[in-house]
């Protein structure tokens, strides 16, 4: 046969079918994710149409709550479609969440400890006035401003933060379960806006509608916010001092006892049954006859003082004994595990020792130096490109599981002195 002559019928037919059925399955397969795309943006479009007729729908009710329609306009100016992040973070609460001991570790580390010491005396003047004002501790106060916003910190990361009509409008439209909560929100944020504490522009917060460097969400700031720098707006998004006094206001209405701490590490008997005796509000003294101490061996500075036996990991974890302070600090966050991390943060900026007695983790913790160790270890090995800070975080936790999983240890996701030691070696 010569170069030129046609090639041969019988030669093709099985090429030529398997290349026309993969070009046909092909365009099957193009066809199927255009219609899916098509599908999905319809969806889309269909979803964010309803959600700018609900803020339409919603006007009348903030009418009738005096809101005035310029305001409203101004508060929406721009929304056209809800926050996906607001519910997935809505479904996600570490105070509900995480286990104790991950949930402290997060927010009581030596930077935390030095930072809030630091800024104790940056901001002495303005403490001293807030704990004569309201006698609320300033190492309370700091702890807070660490557990809400790392001491601000927070707010500079702009990606994070949600105009807060935006955020709160999402929650009434698209979660049953807290519509009703972001619809009083998003009435008193408004309302914010109209009385000039802060522009629409500025309205900026957290998922919840949180605000500011204490995160305080609309109906609290309207309660419990104050201007103690004198400029005529409770600012709260700017003003530490603002946001610190807030702070004192809202735990001093809902009484915080001055000079009174917010409770003890304490140790219990032998063959205590704790079962029985959890939850329950006892005098001091009656703890005392029943045998309980404060586990650094010191004695109860008000034996009339009324407390409660609280045992947040059970009874192989630590024990206390907590105050009424306790309690006003659920007020800001309605969670046995915020309460305590920020009591005893409160007493670590102060200068105070960590807990007696040890968590039932299983593990050996790491504090702040080796966790650092760790993450430079994950990041030799190729599984951690984050920041080698010491904080364990999401991204820490994903690296620690995936070598775990490589070198077919227990896959737990702790940072352990035990994987620390291993990764040494490697």
């Amino acid at each position: 046969m010569y170069l030129h002559d046609p090639v041969p019928a019988m030669i093709i037919p099985q090429p030529f079918a398997t290349n026309k059925k993969r070009f046909v399955l092909h365009f099957m397969a193009a066809l199927l994710l255009v219609i899916a795309v098509i599908f999905s943006g319809n969806i889309q479009a269909n979803a964010n149409a309803k959600f700018r007729k609900w803020i339409k729908d919603f006007y009348p009710v903030a009418a009738k709550r005096g809101i005035k329609k310029k305001t409203y306009d101004q508060v929406f100016f721009g929304i056209k479609k809800p926050i996906p992040q607001v519910l997935e973070s809505a479904r996600y609460q570490p105070e509900f969440t995480s286990k104790i001991w991950d949930y402290l570790d997060r927010r009581i580390r030596e930077s935390i400890i030095r930072d809030g010491q630091k800024l104790k005396k940056e901001y002495r003047v303005w403490l001293d006035k807030i704990e004569r004002k309201f006698g609320v501790d300033r190492h309370i106060v700091l702890a807070i401003w660490s557990m809400e916003s790392s001491y601000g910190e927070a707010l500079k990361e702009r990606e994070k933060l949600h105009r807060v009509a935006g955020a709160l409008a999402t929650l009434a439209y698209g979660d049953k379960k807290r519509a009703k909560f972001a619809r009083s929100q998003l009435i008193a944020a408004m309302r914010i806006v109209q009385n000039g504490d802060i522009t629409s522009r500025g309205l900026k917060g957290s998922w919840a509608g949180a605000m500011g460097h204490t995160q305080f969400i609309p109906t609290s700031y309207q309660a419990w916010a104050v201007d103690i720098d004198g400029n005529g707006r409770r600012d709260v998004w700017n003003s530490p001092p603002d946001a610190l006094a807030s702070a004192a206001n809202l735990l001093l209405k809902n009484g915080w006892k001055t000079g009174k701490t917010w409770g003890y590490e304490v140790k219990l008997p032998r063959r205590f049954r704790s079962a029985r005796q959890i939850n329950k509000s006892r005098t001091i003294a009656q703890w005392q006859k029943l045998g309980i101490k404060r586990a650094n061996g010191k004695s109860f500075p008000r034996s009339k003082d009324k407390a409660v036996l609280k045992l947040p990991a059970g009874a192989k974890g630590p024990a206390f004994l907590m105050l009424k302070n306790f309690f006003v600090l659920k007020r800001y966050n309605n969670a046995d595990k915020y309460a305590l991390a920020v009591g005893h943060l409160a007493d670590r900026i102060r200068g105070g020792d960590g807990f007696v007695q040890p968590w039932p983790r299983g593990y050996t913790p790491l504090n702040e130096r080796q966790a650092m160790v760790l993450q430079k270890h994950l990041a030799r090995l190729g599984f951690y490109d984050g920041e080698i800070d010491g904080n364990i975080g999401s991204g820490s936790r994903a690296a620690i599981l995936a070598i775990q999983n490589r070198f077919g240890y227990k896959v737990d996701g702790y940072a352990s002195n035990e994987l620390l030691v291993k990764l040494q070696k490697k």
